[in-house]
């Protein structure tokens, strides 16, 4: 590898015929460029698969960056810095050949090496650049000695130089002794509230108040500048805060100047990533300006330094300290009565405002359910469940910060059985809380944190007078060595006085840079009344002053003290302000008033404004009242605009009196404005309105919110003092509301009056609502018009036609009312009628109606199902309701009609020509004893309508007593979800309880105090399955007897019931169950087991007595059980058991599992002769013996005579066996077979086998042979034989020949050739010729002829094919 640093300012040249092609890599941030339009196969440009990140590191760390390269071929890897170059000296190049990564050391990095590091991957073919930013962070409070120092040499006159370098050792000595102040304490300043100096202060342990903040003003300053060149607004800096949710948030609201600029989280000075996903640890999440950093999940390792960057540049700083929150007291289990309040309390070791409440994982809010408070000192906080039920039990929690605290809340169900199915009362009382102990700890507590309190401050207090004590000290004695001449004294003094004179001119700058005053822990003594209003004016104190050297003057000269820098005891600061001027806005013309406050009444203020001093006038008033301080200015003036400044003894405060001139309306003309504007249509409209006000002025017309602007018929006028508004030819749709806008840089004001355009009405609005249409009248009404125009209706307007004729009848005005009642109608005609509306401004187009009829027969529609209200032996109620279709019109009354039960005959119970009015009757014509029914129908003007459906039969007697309990109930049977009951029907007993017509059942689970019933309708039957029953859940169930009497007393069972299945000991149910299965490994293995059993069992696996290991999936329901093994190994043979239990028994069984492969074959054979006509067979075991014990061996043998396979020998368990029966002279092979339970694997093979045997020489005296032909004419074995076959058939004709050479073969029919015609299929195979016609027909009539001929001869066969019609 090879490196170059080089300067990021140098241009690389382009060589000849390069060149540039920008491209885009998949890392952000990376730019290559290619050289070469078209890159050579297999080669690529350089690129960055992981770029060197920004660090930011503290000063004296080490620095690396990291970056990993690709590229073909391999690139060339330089760093560079954008200012100035890298000191090889104090950096380090090294390229890391394990992880492939190349690094730029910095160790012991300092400030002057922060800056934009580049880094450059090249080759032939182009080059990759990507940059990364280094930030150091200084560490500690540095100042330059060495400014300071020249400074006073500068100032030094040469007869004091040995003074000088007497008195530099004891300066030094100071310096040296002078504490450095953390960067933490200046960062968390800059970005804090003036309020919170303080309390920063005193967390650093700073009390020079004064000179810290005339450094942070410098450093304000500076941090400006700096923010200026990335952001351009930035406010509403909120600093980290915990939330309830257990994380913790800061926000700020920010203007970038670039939007593509970087943000950075640093946490103590170390970068930390973040994500715009708020689940992150980290989250970033903007809305608009607003950027909300947030911290999720706090744990103790989170607290630290935050701050923002923006580009390098430092943005917002905040500290995340961690509340030391403890609990003193823990919230106590709480046991409540259902409907009573539960109450917990805790207590804590420190005041916060707000505890998190949890109760079952969930925040809880204050509200109808929980009330949540806290004491007055915010040590007691407490939490009140009201109203508990049941389903609140549980466990609640109090959070403070990483501290909680939990307890259980218990409610206990109200066992009553007085109130039993009845809504139970609210509770007064309360379960739980603390009492008195509670609070005796939560005071003990407070005067405990209020003494840690006191001892804080009374200890900065001894620090502070120590250290003003030391320095008074050390003060006097520079006094006494640094007396001189009378002269020299004299020119000190004149030194000090131009010194002061100049401080004054600082403070009053510093005044105007500061609203606050910041309190000091020690006064100046009361001879230097200067520098003591200095002090109280925020200027850095004296002892600071002293250090910082002014520039040389023409007479050179040093500044003397003479008296002490802090004086011995502490005396009283005098008059001063405890209440400071504040601004004010006021609008000309009213009255402004500054006001301020001292700290005695005696004193007296002085006013300035402006730096002059003010006294009372007519419009400027001067008042004194006890401690306050009022200028009061009546009818401000733009002149009194200023600044103001209120002084007494020695001490000021001033504020700015800012005068605005608003838009101003006079009232008068504001009253006539807001008058409406009545017109006609078509007329014109004007709207005029002065006012007054600080020009330019924007006046903006509105007309129902929509801005107007100037076109046909819009005129806008505008001037200084006044605007006109004119609207010509407006229509009805202009009416609204008109307003004006004016508005300037003082304000906004706004007038709105009302144009009304008044117009002839729209028409009514149809379809019209017929409220009445019968032979003497049509009664309808209609809607008003959508618009009326602007006035009220007077009149609607009718005319009528007869639907037939021509001509329309007019019925003149009928009033504002829109209905209308025609009594002038024939029956059964139908009427059109046309209507208008009338106001003042004129008549509305017409709306026509749809025909409207009179007197049509519609007859009403039947009533609903007559009721029995109730039944005595002389009279039976009835009541109903009326029908929906009213057939148009009015009902007028209702016929009943009864029959008895089995008669077909309806008789009306009410006079034919009296009409019952209500929907209620008596019926009284009955006889005791006698079943009936009853219908009713509607009547109205048309007549009567359809009856009604029937109503359910009831017998004329006096009511009936309710049933008594049922007897003998009882559970037939049940499952999870059903039970089943029996039950006997109660007795009877004249006159206590008839007879039981039917029952319901009512369930209530065991958990509610409310009963349900099952069936809405009463059942017949002495029996009820009840579905939907929870699994194992427990009930109460009662059966209710009902008659006509009533509900009869419930009869519960004597113990609650289980929603399950009668108990059944396990037992398997499939009839027939593997005990033995073998396997082939890595085969899925399945065992399943169907049994029954209840309640549901528990199931276990086991194998060879021990649980089932880890890769073995069980899967279980009610009724069965499945073990399933995916990949089945050797090692998983063994006897699988199962065992069903439940409370009533268990049931075993087992199952023994093999799990092996196809055999692998055994080693190599060998034979040997032991015995005379024996062989022994030997071989060497298959590599699978030792894994399979249920593996044997075969034995075949092949000899050279039978030529077949024989098994010789099986279910060998050994290597070795001995084969009898061998032959001399005969050649034997042997094959070896290794088998198990997967079958038999491939053989091996033994070499042959012969045992030699002498034969004796047999000679034979052989004739010579003669020479033999085979050749032989050819001949017919087989002729062919005759056919018939039936039409559109298939026929098949065929012979046999012989003769060697093979004879050639033709076939003819009637002398024709047929061996080339496509409609004959011929073939000749091995001597046997056939022909096949597919598709008899006449045509193949015939003679048929097959000739097979040879060199030897000829001959030929024939036959006949006759086809059937």
């Amino acid at each position: 590898k090879m490196f170059k640093i080089r300067k990021a300012k140098d241009e690389e040249p382009t060589a000849p015929g390069q060149v540039k092609i920008k491209k885009r890599s998949r890392v952000p941030g990376v730019m290559i460029t290619q050289y070469v339009e078209e890159l050579p196969k297999d080669m690529t440009t350089p690129d960055f698969t992981r770029k060197p990140i920004a660090i930011t590191i503290q000063e004296g760390k080490v620095a690396i960056f990291k970056a990993v390269v690709t590229g073909k071929p391999t690139p060339t890897v330089t760093w560079v810095r954008n200012n100035g170059e890298i000191d090889e000296e104090r950096c380090k190049i090294i390229y890391d050949t394990s992880s492939g990564e190349h690094q730029l050391h910095m160790p012991d990095v300092s400030v002057d090496q922060a800056d934009t590091y580049k880094c450059f991957a090249r080759n032939e073919y182009g080059k990759a650049v990507v940059t990364a930013a280094l930030n150091v962070i200084e560490v500690g409070y540095k100042k330059s000695r060495a400014m300071q120092e020249s400074r006073t040499a500068v100032r030094e006159t040469p007869e004091d130089f040995k003074k000088a370098l007497k008195n530099k050792v004891d300066t030094e000595a100071k310096e040296d002794k002078k504490r450095e102040i953390d960067d933490t304490f200046w960062e968390l300043l800059l970005s804090a509230d003036k309020k919170d100096y303080e309390t920063i202060c005193a967390q650093y342990g700073i009390t020079d108040f004064r000179g810290i903040l005339k450094k942070l003003n410098e450093k304000k300053m500076e941090r400006e500048q700096e923010q200026e060149r990335v952001v351009e607004r930035l406010c509403n800096l909120k600093p980290i805060e915990m939330k309830d949710d257990g994380g913790a948030e800061f926000e700020l609201e920010m203007s970038l100047k670039d939007p593509t600029s970087k943000i950075f989280l640093f946490k103590d000075g170390v970068m930390i990533p973040f994500d715009p996903d708020t689940e992150a640890k980290h989250g970033l999440r903007q809305v608009g300006k607003k950027f909300v950093f947030s911290i999720n999940g706090v744990d103790a390792d989170d607290a630290g330094l935050y701050q923002v960057e923006v580009d390098g540049v430092k943005i917002f700083s905040t500290d995340f300290k961690l509340p030391t929150v403890d609990f003193l007291v823990k919230i106590q289990d709480v046991k409540a009565e259902e409907r009573e309040d539960a109450v917990f309390e805790c207590v804590i070791s420190h005041p916060q405002k707000k505890l998190t409440w949890m109760g079952k994982n969930i925040a809880l809010e204050q509200g109808d359910k929980f009330d949540i408070t806290v004491s007055q000192d915010m040590l007691i906080h407490t939490l009140v469940v009201k109203d508990c039920k049941l389903l609140d039990k549980g466990i609640y929690a109090a959070v403070a910060g990483l501290k909680s605290c939990s307890a259980w809340l218990i409610v206990e169900a109200d066992n009553d059985p007085n109130a039993r199915g009845k809504k139970k009362a609210r509770k007064t009382t309360r379960a739980g809380g603390g009492g008195e102990d509670l609070l005796k700890i939560a005071q003990e507590q407070q005067a405990k944190i209020q003494k840690e309190r006191d001892e804080l401050i009374a200890k900065a207090k001894a620090e502070a007078e120590a250290a003003a004590a030391a320095a008074a000290e050390a003060a006097a004695a520079a006094a006494e060595k640094t007396k001189a001449k009378t002269k020299a004294k004299v020119k000190a003094k004149a030194v000090q006085g131009a010194d002061k004179a100049d401080a004054t001119t600082a403070v009053e700058e510093e005044e105007d840079e500061e609203e606050e005053e910041v309190s000091e822990p020690a006064e100046p003594t009361s001879s230097e009344t200067k520098q003591e209003e200095q002090a109280n004016e925020g200027e850095a104190p004296a002892q600071v002053a002293d250090t910082e050297e002014e520039e040389p003057v023409q007479e050179k000269r040093k500044r003397v003290r003479t008296g002490p820098l802090v004086p011995d005891t502490v005396i009283d600061p005098g008059v001063y302000f405890t209440s400071g001027l504040s601004d004010v806005n006021a609008i000309i013309g009213t009255e402004a008033e500054l006001v301020c406050r001292l700290s005695s009444e005696d004193c007296d203020g002085v006013w300035y404004k402006d730096g002059k001093e003010i006294t009372g006038t007519d419009d400027i008033c001067i008042v004194k009242d006890g401690t306050y301080r009022k200028l009061i200015i009546k009818n401000c003036k733009e002149d009194d605009a200023g600044k103001y400044r209120c002084e007494a003894d020695g001490r000021k405060t001033e504020a700015v009196l800012k005068v605005e001139d608003p838009p101003r309306i006079n009232p008068d003309d504001l009253t006539e404005f807001i008058k409406p504007v009545i017109i006609r249509t078509g007329k014109d409209a004007a709207f005029k309105l002065s006012f007054v006000g600080q020009e330019p002025m924007k006046i903006q017309w509105y007309n129902e919110g929509e801005e107007l602007l100037e076109d046909t018929h819009i005129r806008i006028e505008k001037s200084s003092s006044h605007s006109r508004l004119l609207l010509t030819k407006c229509q009805r749709k202009t009416t609204g509301e008109i307003k004006i806008k004016i508005k300037n840089e003082c304000g906004t004001t706004e007038a709105i009056s009302q144009l009304i355009v008044l117009d002839k009405p729209t028409p009514p609005l149809g379809p019209v609502d017929i409220i009445e249409s019968s032979a003497a009248c049509i009664d309808f009404k209609w809607r008003p018009p959508k618009d009326n125009g602007g006035s009220p209706i007077t009149d609607y307007i009718l005319e009528r036609q007869q639907i037939g004729r021509n001509s329309w009848k007019k019925l003149g005005k009928i009033g504002p009312e829109p209905k209308y009642r025609d009594t002038d109608v024939d029956h059964g005609r139908k009427y059109c009628y046309h209507i208008r509306a009338e106001t003042d401004q004129g008549i509305s187009e017409m709306m026509e109606t749809d025909d409207i009829q009179a007197g049509t027969k519609a007859y009403p529609g039947p009533p609903s199902t007559p009721k029995i209200v109730s039944a005595f032996k002389d009279c039976i109620n009835l009541a109903w309701s009326a029908p929906t279709n009213t057939g148009g019109t009015n009902i007028l009354g209702y016929n009943v009609e009864k029959r008895k039960n089995g008669s077909n005959l309806w008789g009306q119970v009410n006079p034919p020509d009296e009409p019952i009015r209500e929907k209620t009757y008596a019926v009284k014509d009955v006889v005791e004893g006698i079943e009936y029914e009853f219908r009713v129908s509607a009547i109205n003007i048309s007549g009567a309508g359809e009856p009604s459906t029937p109503s359910e039969f009831v017998i004329a007697r006096d009511p009936k007593k309710p049933p008594g309990k049922v007897i003998d109930l009882k559970v037939t049977d049940s499952t999870y979800t059903t039970l089943s009951l029996g039950w006997t029907k109660p007795t009877e007993e004249e006159g206590v309880q008839d007879e039981a017509k039917g029952y319901f059942v009512e369930l209530r689970p065991a958990e509610n105090p409310e009963w349900s019933r099952c069936n809405s309708s009463a059942i017949i039957m002495t029996s009820y399955t009840i579905m939907g029953l929870k699994s194992m859940a427990m009930y109460w169930v009662r059966v209710i007897a009902n008659n006509e009497g009533g509900d009869g007393e419930p009869q519960e069972l004597d113990n609650y019931i289980i929603a399950m299945p009668p108990p059944v000991r396990p037992q398997f149910t499939d009839r027939k169950m593997k005990n033995f299965m073998v396997m082939r490994a890595g085969n899925s293995t399945r065992i399943n087991f169907n049994f029954q059993a209840s309640p549901v069992p528990t199931i276990k696996w086991l194998k060879d007595g021990h649980p089932v290991g880890k890769h073995v999936t069980v899967s279980n329901t009610d009724t069965s059980s499945q073990l399933i093994i995916p990949s089945s190994e050797r090692h998983d043979t063994g006897i699988y058991t199962i065992i069903v239990k439940n409370l009533v028994g268990q049931e075993t069984c087992s199952v023994e599992i093999r799990v092996t492969d196809d055999p692998k074959p055994p080693g190599p054979v060998e034979l040997d002769e032991n015995v005379l006509g024996t062989v022994t067979v030997s071989w060497a075991p298959s590599p699978d013996e030792k894994k399979d014990d249920r593996l044997h061996y075969m034995i075949t043998k092949s000899d050279s005579v039978k030529r077949t396979w024989q098994t010789v020998a099986e279910h060998l368990f050994n290597n070795k066996f001995t084969v009898i029966n061998i032959m001399p002279g005969r050649q034997y092979k042997f094959r070896v077979y290794a088998r198990n339970d997967m079958g038999l694997s491939k053989p091996s093979e033994s070499a042959t086998w012969e045992v030699k045997r002498k034969k004796e020489t047999l000679s034979l005296n052989v004739p010579a042979s003669k020479d033999c032909s085979f050749e032989t004419p050819p001949s017919f074995s087989v002729p062919l034989k005759m056919h018939k076959s039936p039409e559109s058939y298939e026929c098949y004709m065929s012979c046999a020949v012989t003769g060697n050479p093979r004879p050639h073969v033709t076939w003819y029919r009637n002398n024709i050739n047929l061996n080339t015609n496509t409609n004959y299929y011929i073939t000749n195979t091995c001597g046997v010729c056939s022909m096949v016609i597919l598709k008899v027909g006449p045509k193949d009539n015939g003679d048929y002829t097959v000739l097979a001929e040879s060199p030897l001869g000829r001959v030929e066969c024939s036959t006949k094919l006759v086809v059937k019609g």
